[in-house]
């Protein structure tokens, strides 16, 4: 008999919708499915397990935004994904490159614990497997640059990014989830510092798959 099927959620922002970096602002170039990290996960992965995107370019972790809309909020969307997709096994966050926009004015500890506001109703949802809780897994985006034509929406967050990892860790230790700071083995791309090239797809969806492989 084959084994169980098993539902991984990966919940994010363009980075796992799969956005181009942007020579332009305003373009909607998105890499392939096989091309994105979740892609390259998803090949790492039994048959048995059922992935599912969900990427929302532009999504913050708590934050309506004030010009985008307020769809862009992660914590209304995060309810919605837990109810539509349970019973889930394993729950992949990696949120926080939004929250550096300018435009928000919050620091790493704040995104951090915007990110610890997520888990909570997360532990609440009864979104994992006989009602309880999923597997969780954080993800700390790399440090942002401010660079080609979202450098001025993103001003001053590359320096504030920079310490959101850490930060991320210590929420991540005090719900019990796994933790990786993507930062760690690849970099935001050169063209407009938020955005991953090709290669980084591929690095991160592969350290990404050592930890989900363990953790189901």
């Amino acid at each position: 008999m084959s084994a169980d099927p098993k539902t991984v959620v990966c919940f994010g922002d363009s980075n796992t919708h799969g956005t181009r970096p942007m020579v332009r602002f305003g373009e909607r170039g998105r890499y392939a499915a096989d091309v994105r990290w979740t892609g390259h996960l998803r090949a790492a992965l039994p048959d048995s397990v059922t992935l599912i995107e969900e990427g929302h370019p532009g999504r913050t972790t708590v934050h309506d935004d004030p010009i985008e809309g307020v769809h862009k909020n992660g914590l209304p969307a995060l309810q919605v994904a837990l109810e539509t997709h349970r019973p889930i096994g394993l729950l992949l966050i990696m949120l926080g490159t939004n929250d550096f926009k300018a435009r928000y004015s919050v620091t790493a500890a704040d995104v951090a614990r915007s990110v610890d506001r997520l888990l909570r109703i997360v532990k609440t949802s009864e979104s994992g497997p006989d009602s309880g809780v999923p597997k969780l897994f954080l993800i700390a985006p790399p440090p942002i640059e401010e660079r080609g034509c979202l450098a001025g929406i993103f001003e001053g967050g590359s320096a504030k990014s920079r310490g959101f990892a850490p930060l991320l860790e210590e929420v991540a230790r005090e719900h019990g989830a796994a933790f990786l700071d993507a930062g760690s083995v690849i970099r935001v791309s050169k063209v407009d510092g938020v955005h991953f090239e090709e290669d980084a797809h591929a690095v991160l969806g592969k350290a990404i798959a050592v930890e989900v492989s363990r953790m189901l």
